[in-house]
């Protein structure tokens, strides 16, 4: 298994994740909320982990239904740890496990909430949480597939095989 080829897709995908969260920082800023600063450490942690992975990209570029499957089942328990952080760091969800589980939510869009009044959140966590119900709605394969091209892959039909539901017997 090529895992630095893994590593290097993951490494955009925090970054991307790290952008995404600008749109969260904005709407901080402009109701001045007090949450910028948990934005800006999250984004940090995203980006250094994210560098560090894709900095550069492996000489051996293999990249098959293994990885494929692989890359689609971090990526998600990634997207949604990172993803938890600002609600954990804030407090506003104390309990990091409550704070994936809100971001679980979002990104796999079930709708399902430990918060029994979603409104109380911060302005910018509350964007951020409708944020990942959005990306979630759009498809987190959608936004993987999104983002090999950028990292100059062409192996986007195997990330598809292993997060398609339905599988088909070779005969």
């Amino acid at each position: 298994m090529n895992l630095k080829i893994v590593f290097y897709y993951l490494g955009w995908v925090l970054n991307i994740e790290a952008v995404l969260m600008l749109l969260p920082c904005a709407v901080s800023l402009i109701y001045g909320d007090g949450m910028l600063p948990y934005f800006l450490v999250t984004m940090v942690i995203c980006t250094v982990i994210g560098f560090m992975t894709a900095h550069k990209k492996p000489a051996d570029t293999v990249f098959y239904a293994r990885e494929g499957f692989l890359t689609v089942a971090l990526t998600w328990v990634m997207l949604s740890f990172f993803g938890a952080l600002p609600f954990w760091f804030s407090r506003q969800i104390p309990s990091l496990v409550d704070a994936m589980f809100e971001t679980i939510s979002g990104f796999t869009t079930t709708g399902a909430s430990i918060l029994s009044d979603v409104e109380a959140l911060s302005p910018s966590l509350l964007m951020w949480r409708s944020f990942t119900h959005w990306v979630g709605g759009m498809g987190v394969l959608v936004f993987v597939l999104a983002i090999l091209p950028l990292a100059g892959g062409g192996y986007s039909m195997y990330l598809m095989r292993a997060e398609s539901q339905v599988h088909r017997l070779e005969n």
